[in-house]
């Protein structure tokens, strides 16, 4: 079961630091406007891009199998 965690400003959880700070969305915002939000991590835990809640995963999924 998970518990409700922070995802943006002081109180936010480490890996949600991690991800904003590495890469701002669409509008240049590091923080996450809504739910669904997604990230897209490396083999070495790299950032390599973020989607808006609005990109569904059949929308990504080419980059996804890449």
């Amino acid at each position: 079961m998970f518990s409700k965690i922070e995802v943006n400003g002081e109180g936010a959880c480490e890996l949600y630091k991690m991800l904003t700070s590495a890469l701002a969305d669409d509008e240049g915002k590091a923080d996450i406007a809504w739910n669904f939000a997604k990230f897209m991590v490396d083999e070495d835990g790299a950032v390599v891009a973020r989607y808006s809640p609005m990109v569904t995963p059949e929308e990504i999924a080419a980059e996804l199998a890449g």
